[in-house]
């Protein structure tokens, strides 16, 4: 037999109402008054993952680690990854390098305090490290972080630099980068790695374009979800 391949699984974990599109519609200010879901949706995906026999890396959320401490623990516990999502999920683009900065120390120590572990790796909120944002790979190295996986390698109108490399690649610093898989259609980057791509595609789509992003780039599938995909009764 041939050796086998890991692929890489993710989870972000946020809460429904934390989700940029929801941005316009739901003030940040009153995420203290809504329904949490995002505890009951994780310990879904961690009973999944251990039913299936998964290790995953976990991008928490330091708002989330603050109120469900206990959902950190858990994490390391059951042998995934604990990785940092930021503490407030704002989007790169609209912060200053100073307030970033505070941003992920913030979130980097209280993940590592509740989880007991080193923090290694970040994903920015809605891929936000841009061509624009690119003096944060610099933060994260001089914060201690090892890894992000923050630039996915596609066009689109709100993220996403086209031309960046579809594998896992290094930074001028020493900081690696693990971008979201992709696909090469038609000269183009296309997604297929998870989130709003993966509920809009049919499953039989995405099958094939997981497979083809395998063979196109000889490297595993790098696929992400969050929590509340698992979440049929969450509030509309």
């Amino acid at each position: 037999m041939g050796s086998i391949t890991a692929n890489a699984m993710s989870v972000d974990v946020e809460d429904y109402f934390q989700v940029s599109a929801f941005a316009n519609c739901i003030d940040r200010e009153s995420w203290d008054t809504l329904e949490c879901r995002v505890e009951a949706n994780t310990r879904n995906a961690l009973a999944l993952f251990e039913d299936k026999g998964i290790k995953a890396t976990f991008f928490v959320l330091g708002w989330i680690a603050k109120r469900y401490p206990g959902l950190v623990k858990e994490i390391v516990q059951q042998g995934h990854e604990l990785a940092c999502h930021g503490f407030g999920h704002e989007q790169i683009t609209v912060m200053t390098p100073e307030a970033f900065r505070e941003d992920i120390r913030e979130a980097k120590s209280l993940l590592e305090e509740l989880g007991g572990v080193a923090v290694r790796g970040y994903r920015a909120p809605s891929y936000s490290i841009g061509k624009s944002t690119l003096w944060a790979i610099d933060i994260l190295k001089e914060e201690g972080f090892d890894y992000s996986s923050s630039i996915y390698p596609v066009k689109h109108d709100l993220y996403g630099i086209p031309d960046a490399p579809r594998t896992k690649y290094r930074h001028p610093n020493g900081l690696y980068e693990i971008p979201i898989s992709t696909v090469e259609l038609f000269g183009k980057n296309l997604p297929c790695g998870g989130g709003g791509f993966f509920r809009l595609y049919p499953y039989a789509l995405s099958h094939w374009l997981l497979q083809k992003s395998r063979q196109q780039t000889e490297a595993p599938v790098n696929f992400y979800f969050h929590p509340w995909e698992l979440d049929p009764d969450q509030p509309k």
